[in-house]
Order: C-alpha cells, then sequence, then structure tokens
C-alpha cells in the first residue's frame, strides 16, 4: 500500500526528503554559525553557568593624628562560612569543627539546623589568617574561608569619640570614620573563578579588576595632648564623682582641633559590652547654658559700643538689681567695679547693666559673630549646634539673663570657637577636625583692640590675687580664662536646685595666644562645699594647658626676671656674712 502510494504521489516523497534536507541544513547552519560567525552567544551561555566573580576586598583608609601616629588602621582577617546543605552530609564532623571555633557543639548544631535550607552561612567573621587556616585545614565539607579586612584602632578608648569605628562589613558607623565614609572607603575589586553548578571553586582564573584602597586621612589631632587631656579629665571625674566631662582645646590660629575628650568613653576595639550612652560624643552632641562662660562677650560688646572703656566704673550695689519681676543677683556685693573687676569678680549685676545699656539686639549679634548657636562646619555625625533665640523685640529680662549665659546653649566646640576668635585678636577662622598646612583666611568679627582689652581683663581672672580661676595659673606662662556654674535645668522646665555644671574657658599665653581650651564637668559632688567652675574645671584647664604648651614648644611669657649679677654677689656676701663667713 505505502509503496503504491508512493507510486501514485511521488512528490509527497520529494517534499518530505526536500524538508528533511531543509532541517539538516538548517541545524549545520546555526552549528556553523554559533562556532564560527556567533562563538560569543555559546561562550557566553557557558560563562553564565561556570563563571563567577566573587569581591576583592579593599584595604580601607589609614586614619592618622596631625603628626602620622596611627589612630585606625585596616588589618587582614579571614572569615569562615558554610553551606549548611552540605554541611548536613558530614554531621561526623561538627564536633570536630565546633572545638577548633571554640563553640558549643550544641550550639553549632542548632545553627546550621536553623539554616540548613539555605547555601551560606557565616561561622565566624574576624578571624586572624592563622586561626582560620587552622579551620581550613581540617577539610570539612561545606566549610570555606574568605579574606576580608577589620579596622582596629591602637589609641583605644582615648580618641574612641573622635575617630569613631566601623562595622563588622566595614563602614563608618561613628565619628570621623563615619563624616569621611567617602573619602575612607576603598572600592572592592574582582576575581574571575570558575565554579561548579553547586557552587564549589574548581580554578582561580584572573583578576579582572583591582582593589583600589581608601585614602589616608590625617586629622587635627594631637595623640599627646589628646592622652593628657584624657587622663587629666578622668582624674577629675574620680575625685569629684562627676557624672561626665568633656575637654576640648583648639589652635586659635589655625582653628584646628588639637585635643577632644569626653569621660566616660569605650573601648572600639572591644564593643561586645558596651552601653550606647558611652558612644556619645559630648563635645558635639551635648547642649548646655554656658552661665558667666559668656560674660566676656557681653564686655566686648560693651567696649566696642564706645560708651565703656575698661576703667569705666559699673555700681554692682548691693548685689542684687531687679529687672522687671527678676531679680539678678551676685554671690556677693561687689560694691563699685571698673568693667576689669566686673569679669574677675564675674558680676552678674555689672553685665546685666552693659547688656541692658546697650540693647539686646546688639547682644545677639555679637553672640551670633563669635560662632555661638551657629553651625561650625565640621560635619561630625549627630553634632548640634545649640540654640540662641533669634532676636525680634526681647523683653529686658531677656536680655539681662542673657547677659550672663541663660536662655540660650551652646556646645563645648562652639564655645571653644568663640574663645578663639579671642585669642585671635578678633578674628575668626573656620574649625577643623584635619590637619591644616597653611593659615586660613578668616573674618574679623571684633575690633583688634577690644579683642586685646578682654583678654588682659581674662588675665585678671586667673590672677591669684582674688580671681576666680586661680587654680586654673600655669607657671610661666600668663593664662586667661573665665570660669562658669550653670545650674541644670529640670526636665519640666526651671532648674535644679544642686546639680550643676562646672566651666572653665581659657586661653594661653595672654602674651600671643595660641591655645584655648574648654573644661566641662557635669554633676560634679561638692567636695569642702566647693563645686564651682574655679574649683573643680579650672585646675584641669591648669594641668592640661602646662603640658600642652610645652610639648608645643611655646615659649614663656611669664618667667621670672633675672638677677643682675652685681646684686647676686651681694646677696650671696650678705648671707656669707650673716652666717659667720661659712656658707
Amino acid at each position: 500500500m505505502s509503496s503504491l502510494d508512493g507510486a501514485l504521489y511521488p512528490w509527497r516523497f520529494r517534499l518530505v526528503l526536500a524538508l528533511l534536507a531543509a532541517m539538516v541544513a538548517a541545524i549545520c547552519w546555526r552549528i556553523v554559525d554559533l562556532h564560527v560567525f556567533d562563538q560569543k552567544f555559546l561562550q557566553g551561555q557557558g560563562d553564565a553557568r561556570s563563571l563567577r566573580h566573587i569581591p576583592i576586598p579593599a584595604h580601607r583608609g589609614l586614619i592618622t593624628d596631625r603628626n602620622g601616629e596611627p589612630l585606625a588602621v585596616s588589618t587582614a582577617v579571614t572569615t569562615l562560612w558554610a553551606n549548611p546543605k552540605e554541611l548536613l552530609g558530614a554531621k561526623q564532623r561538627w564536633p570536630q569543627l565546633a572545638a577548633t571555633l571554640g563553640v558549643e557543639p550544641a550550639m553549632l548544631a542548632e545553627r546550621i539546623e536553623l539554616h540548613r535550607k539555605r547555601e551560606f552561612m557565616y561561622l565566624v567573621r574576624g578571624l586572624t589568617p592563622e586561626q582560620g587556616q587552622s579551620v581550613t585545614d581540617l577539610k570539612i565539607p561545606g566549610v570555606y574561608a574568605i579574606e576580608e579586612f577589620r579596622r582596629f584602632y591602637p589609641a583605644g578608648e582615648v580618641t574612641a569619640h573622635v575617630v569613631g569605628f566601623t562595622d563588622v562589613d566595614d563602614k563608618g558607623r561613628e565619628g570621623v570614620e563615619l563624616a569621611y565614609e567617602d573619602w575612607l572607603a576603598g572600592v572592592p575589586g574582582k576575581r574571575q573563578v570558575l565554579k561548579d553548578r553547586r557552587g564549589h571553586l574548581i580554578r582561580d582564573l584572573q583578576v579582572t579588576q583591582n582593589a583600589k584602597a581608601g585614602k589616608s586621612l590625617a586629622l587635627s589631632i594631637d595623640l599627646r595632648l589628646q592622652y593628657l587631656a584624657h587622663r587629666e579629665l578622668r582624674n577629675a571625674l574620680v575625685e569629684f564623682g562627676a557624672k561626665a566631662g568633656s575637654l576640648v582645646m583648639i589652635d586659635v590660629q589655625t582653628g584646628e582641633v588639637l585635643a577632644m575628650a569626653n569621660q566616660p568613653t569605650y573601648n572600639p576595639n572591644n564593643r561586645r559590652n558596651l552601653n550606647p550612652a558611652m558612644m556619645r560624643n559630648r563635645a558635639m552632641i551635648d547642649v548646655f547654658e554656658p552661665g558667666s562662660a559668656v560674660k566676656p562677650f557681653v564686655v566686648a560688646m560693651g567696649l566696642n559700643s564706645g560708651k565703656y572703656q575698661p576703667e569705666t566704673i559699673i555700681d554692682t550695689r548691693p548685689g542684687y538689681y531687679q529687672v522687671g519681676r527678676k531679680t539678678v543677683r551676685d554671690v556677693h556685693n561687689y560694691g563699685v567695679l571698673d568693667i576689669t573687676g566686673v569679669i574677675k569678680k564675674s558680676s552678674n549685676v555689672g553685665v546685666a547693666r552693659i547688656a541692658l545699656d546697650i540693647g539686646g539686639e546688639q547682644l545677639y549679634s555679637t553672640l551670633q559673630q563669635v560662632g555661638l548657636g551657629q553651625d561650625t562646619g565640621l560635619g561630625f555625625p549627630g553634632e548640634r549646634v545649640g540654640s540662641l533665640p533669634n532676636f525680634r523685640v526681647w523683653k529686658p529680662v531677656e536680655t539681662a539673663v542673657m547677659s550672663y549665659g541663660y536662655g540660650l546653649s551652646v556646645t563645648a566646640v562652639q564655645l571653644a570657637h568663640a574663645y578663639g576668635v579671642l585669642g585671635n585678636r578678633g578674628l575668626s577662622v573656620p574649625l577643623s577636625m584635619t590637619r591644616i598646612d597653611q593659615r586660613p583666611t578668616g573674618v574679623q568679627v571684633l575690633d583688634t583692640k577690644v579683642a586685646d582689652q578682654v583678654l588682659q581683663m581674662l588675665r585678671t581672672v586667673v590672677d591669684e590675687n582674688g580671681g576666680t580661676g586661680s587654680k586654673a595659673r600655669v607657671p610661666g606662662y600668663q593664662v586667661g580664662g573665665k570660669t562658669g556654674t550653670i545650674h541644670k535645668t529640670k526636665a519640666g522646665g526651671g532648674y535644679e536646685e544642686k546639680r550643676y555644671r562646672s566651666v572653665f574657658a581659657g586661653l594661653a599665653p595672654i602674651s600671643n595666644p595660641r591655645l584655648a581650651c574648654i573644661v566641662i564637668i557635669d554633676e560634679p559632688r561638692p567636695v569642702f562645699g566647693q563645686y564651682f567652675g574655679g574649683f573643680v574645671a579650672a585646675p584641669v584647664f591648669g594641668k592640661v594647658m602646662a603640658g600642652a604648651l610645652r610639648l608645643m614648644n611655646v615659649a614663656p611669657d611669664n618667667l621670672p626676671a633675672p638677677v643682675p649679677a652685681e646684686t647676686a654677689v651681694g646677696k650671696t656676701a650678705a648671707l656669707v656674712q650673716g652666717k659667720g663667713g661659712r656658707i
């Protein structure tokens, strides 16, 4: 029947043969096309099933102090990971793996069972290369190692609040590490490898993109001064049983932050039992009413107006001054004072009279120009700008309380910047957390003569003859500053009766200021009934400033006058005669 049909319909047979020939020709052509003309398609499909790109970790940039001392370095570590599906087939090896990792076998087994349906889980991160090698040498199926970098902080808790730290993925999470993340972070590279369908590494083929290390960063911090500030601040907290404290030191001529210490602090190399409250950089984040520390700027405003001179007399009797319903009080009745005496005795009545005479608008402008309540421009994560209420129409009582440091809030860094303006003879330069190689251009915000006059007034505060800050003296140097003792505010409004902040803000040497330093002690326990800034904070300033001036080779400006040779000979002869001719 079929042969008959073929004989009857020969065109059908030829059609089938033609179709078969066409199909064979098409297949042959596609084979030739894929192997000769379109090789990339087959190669791409094959590569997609076997070639993989794995990242090459990048070395994070080095952070140093201004003298090149390392503050943050990256070290190579090994991270171990596992494929739970493969590990399930080697249960007999789990106890050996747990023992090498230093974990409980039951805990490891529980983790593997929990991830049994996955193909990836971390075993441990941040091992030393030697520790990682000891695990990989076991050759347990499903256990693999990768290379990473871990951040190490040589100065530990001393620079923790400034430098900050990175997370487990080497990303900045606090401090400079976060603020300069784009600068410090490197660009990971790529390595091409050959894997089978189960993801097992068969061959390491080539590096397709080299890792690019992050850029190094030199901070303005001087590690020598940072250690000094850290030690003295810690000692003060222990001595006075205080809750917390901060210290900021800047170079008044360049605006560089040379030291920034906070207590309590933490160790960024070991954060297992870290209390989050210890991570707060109080010098930049905590705001407070500065109290008497703003009085020098009120006096500068008065001098700048031309209505006052250093010898101008102000009557502070009888020790209080009624402004509306508010009574401005001094600690004592200081009587009649000149402007210098107002600063030396820290008279609230005196500065209130000056502020009310000049006016609230000018007071607001002066405080704003020296940087109080303004952004410092440091770009530090979480930094606050404080509060300087906008001047519209201040009531007299608002102007009066503002003049002695209440009704506004600042940070320790802002206060240091303001005193830096005084030390730089009225020239305001921007603050910097990185080293500056060329002195920046500033803006003249206070008259040079006025700034010099205020500096000489601040020197009398530290004078042992009746000054409130005499404990801040530094042998061999003229030092100036201002004490402050501020009642802390209540959560619901008003002020605490027995909770204070003790403050000292100062400069040295007064003849040609180089350094400004702010010390804040939060809630000191009264010792001998004393909790004032001149008793609690001023000694910290004196000790830190004495060490800083020596370390920075600042020439003394208050050495005893040399004794003439003839006078020395005369004194020696008199001594010999007084002892019967014997020494």
